[in-house]
Formats: structure tokens, C-alpha cells, sequence
């Protein structure tokens, strides 16, 4: 045999290829070792045009920055948690993506930890792994009414925003006006001339479906109209199916205002197959504006939810607590819009007063 054992990868002799050090991006990029460690590091003072050289260099050259080295110079994991219930839910899936995109563009990675059920001992145990894995911030995630019960405690120490989950004033909150949202959808219906409207809720531990229902009903009273029972549901499709199928037996049953476009698809398949016309027996309205929403048969008339921003300023205050320049405002509300489309009119009894006054 002309091999031998040391010629091959796997010899104890072979030797491992050095990776690209800091030193050698610098070389290739024409700067200094300096200012590839600002680029590495996510700093802000270096010129785009630098930057963009010393990027294109280290993917070049296949440079990976060390983490943990970074970490223990600059205290920093450049690394934030994402404590979250329901993945699968729209609402959430948009804001995790905002909030992921934001943390590329800052220089920071996520981990995101599920939630399966929205319960003490879940969150607890999702915190406790966040903080194994060496983050320096977390953003919760979860509706529920968990985040303000005693025996849960978010993480001493640690910059922690919260989205949609608590009233406690101790943690920076980004929520949307879930008020003002049911307040639009309601309206919307009265000012076409329904004598009331039904509402099929969302789940009972739900701050959001809270908000939405509180809103419905005070409207509903401030302009002198029955308050009808709510449907409970759950957000799920099946649900605005089960009670679209009731909704669609009761003839007096003119207008629903869904918690949200999910349940509202149920609602209008009900309707669909029970022989009752959208919008012409009975109006219909969801809440969130999802993508598919204008592709539903009729359109749904909705109210639009901005998950993105959400995300994004989520994001923004988290990482000024991390950097050590807290905002002032340690609260951000955004702003709901009522979307129409061809789901609403005016209730059966007023068109057909129309039609006989022409």
C-alpha cells in the first residue's frame, strides 16, 4: 500500500484548517481590525458604504463571529427570547415575523420558546429555558391573563417587554386599541341601520377578547340598543361555524360582529349553507384584516390590526432596555382601522323600506 494512515482527513496527524480570523477580513476589506469588530458587534458608527465591504468580506472568507468571546467583552449576547402562545395563530405569526426581521436588522438573533397551553407552569418552565440559553432580553407573548397572576415571575434582572398580556405598569407594553377596534365594528352596523348586534367572543382568559366584548357592549348600551347574549368561542374557524349554524336558525338575527376573521369565516360558511345571504339577511364583520380576508365570499368587512408594527416596536423597546436607554413611554397603543367591504349593508327590513319609498 502507497497510503498511509496520516494522509487521510481522519488521522490524528491531519490538521484542521484554521477559519478566517478577525485579522484576515480586515486584510480582504482594506480596513481595520477595529472597524471589522464594530461591524461584528452590530455598532452603529461605521459608514454604510464600510460596512457593506466588511459584510461582503466576511461572507467571502466564511468569517463567523464569536459569540461567546462577544458576549464576554461587551457583556451582551446580541441574542433576545420570544416567549409565545400559538404559533399557528395569524396575529401572532405576523408579529413573531415583524419582531424577527427587526432583530436581523439590529444585529441581535431570537429564540423562541412555545407555549403549548397558556398556563402558570408553562410559562414558568418557557422562562426557564429562555434563560439558559443566554438571552438578553424577552419579549412575552401570550393573551392570557397569566403574566399578572403572583405565582408568575418574569425574570429579575432582565429586560422584559410584554405584548397583549398584562395591566401591570412594572414592564414596557405594546398592545393594540382592542377597544377602539370593537368600538368601530359595532358602530359600523348600527350606522346601517341593524336594531343590534351579536357577537361571538374569543376565549375567556383572553385579554383581547375582554377589551373586544367590554367595547361591543358599551356601544351597544350608549346607543340605546338591545344588548344580546354573546356566543363564546375560541378564535378557531369551528367555532364561528358552530354558532353560524344557530345564528343562521334565529331570523331575527340581522347583524354579527366575529372576535376575529377566523371565526368570522365559520359565521359565513354557516350562513352559506343554511340559504341565508351575506349581506342581504345578515351582515357580518371580523377583526384582525388577516391576507385572506378580501378572498372570503362575500369580502369581510373587518378591522385591521397593524402586526407588524407591533413587532417592530415591541422590538425597539426591548432593545433600548437591553442598551440601557429606557423610553419614557413604556406604553404604546396602536391604532385599529375599520375596513369595508362587501359583507355589511343595511338589514333586510331597511332595504326593503328603501326600495318601496322609490
Amino acid at each position: 500500500m502507497t497510503d498511509s494512515l496520516a494522509d487521510t482527513p481522519s488521522a490524528p496527524s491531519a490538521k484542521r484548517k484554521r477559519g478566517p480570523s478577525l485579522g484576515d477580513v480586515a486584510l480582504h476589506a482594506g480596513v481595520s481590525t477595529q472597524t471589522v469588530s464594530r461591524v461584528a458587534n452590530g455598532l452603529t458608527n461605521v459608514e454604510e458604504s464600510t460596512k457593506q465591504r466588511v459584510l461582503a468580506s466576511m461572507q467571502v472568507l466564511g468569517y463567523r463571529p464569536n459569540r461567546a468571546a462577544r458576549a464576554l467583552r461587551s457583556g451582551q449576547f446580541r441574542n433576545i427570547g420570544v416567549v409565545m402562545f400559538t404559533l399557528s395563530s395569524y396575529g401572532n405569526m405576523r408579529t413573531l415575523d415583524a419582531i424577527a426581521v427587526s432583530a436581523a436588522t439590529a444585529g441581535y438573533s431570537i429564540t423562541v420558546v412555545p407555549v403549548e397551553r397558556p398556563t402558570q407552569q408553562d410559562v414558568s418552565v418557557a422562562l426557564g429555558r429562555l434563560l439558559e440559553q443566554a438571552v438578553d432580553g424577552i419579549i412575552v407573548v401570550i393573551e392570557a391573563h397569566i403574566v399578572d397572576r403572583s405565582d408568575v415571575e418574569l425574570p429579575p434582572g432582565l429586560s422584559v417587554v410584554v405584548v397583549d398580556s398584562t395591566e401591570r405598569s412594572d414592564y414596557p407594553q405594546v398592545d393594540t386599541d382592542q377597544a377602539e377596534g370593537a368600538r368601530q365594528a359595532t358602530q359600523h352596523l348600527l350606522e346601517l341601520g341593524h336594531r343590534t348586534v351579536w357577537h361571538i367572543s374569543g376565549p375567556a382568559d383572553s385579554y383581547s377578547a375582554a377589551r373586544r366584548e367590554a367595547s361591543w357592549r358599551r356601544t351597544l348600551e350608549e346607543a340605546g340598543a338591545p344588548v344580546p347574549e354573546v356566543f363564546p368561542g375560541d378564535w378557531s374557524t369551528a367555532a364561528g361555524y358552530r354558532h353560524g349554524q344557530e345564528i343562521a336558525s334565529r331570523p331575527e338575527i340581522t347583524a354579527v360582529f366575529a372576535g376575529n376573521d377566523q371565526m368570522a369565516l365559520g359565521v359565513l360558511r354557516a350562513l352559506h349553507e343554511a340559504g341565508r345571504r351575506v349581506p342581504e339577511d345578515v351582515s357580518v364583520v371580523g377583526f384582525d384584516d388577516m391576507a385572506e380576508s378580501d378572498s372570503f365570499w362575500p369580502p369581510l368587512t373587518t378591522i385591521h390590526q397593524q402586526f407588524e408594527a407591533i413587532g417592530r416596536r415591541a422590538l425597539e423597546l426591548l432593545i433600548a432596555e437591553i442598551e440601557g436607554r429606557p423610553e419614557p413611554v413604556r406604553s404604546s397603543v396602536m391604532d385599529t382601522r375599520l375596513v369595508v367591504r362587501a359583507s355589511t349593508a343595511p338589514p333586510p327590513d331597511a332595504a326593503g323600506a328603501a326600495a318601496r319609498v322609490e
